[in-house]
């Protein structure tokens, strides 16, 4: 169980650096047009799209991918509890 544990850890880890990396992007003119923001598109879009639709934009920013990246280790942060509790 310990095992499967960790690579929930990691999987988030390393999935939020991603969404880290997508949200960067968006400082450098046309960077989502490179094939590296193609590709972090597509990593991303699963997750970005349903949260899209709610209201996440305030005075111009966008906390989309935060809320994300809190979900992502919320969810993960209870999987790994219900793991160790079997």
């Amino acid at each position: 169980m310990f095992l499967i544990a960790r690579f929930i850890q990691n999987a988030t880890d390393i999935y939020s650096l991603i969404l880290v990396a997508f949200a960067l992007l968006s400082w450098f003119p046309n960077a989502y047009n490179t094939q590296l923001g193609r590709f972090l598109e597509t990593l991303t879009k699963p997750i970005l799209q349903p949260l899209r639709r709610l209201p996440l934009q305030f005075a111009g920013l966008d906390f989309t991918v935060w809320i994300a990246v809190i979900l992502l280790h919320y969810i993960s942060r209870y999987l790994i509890n219900i793991l160790l509790m079997i």
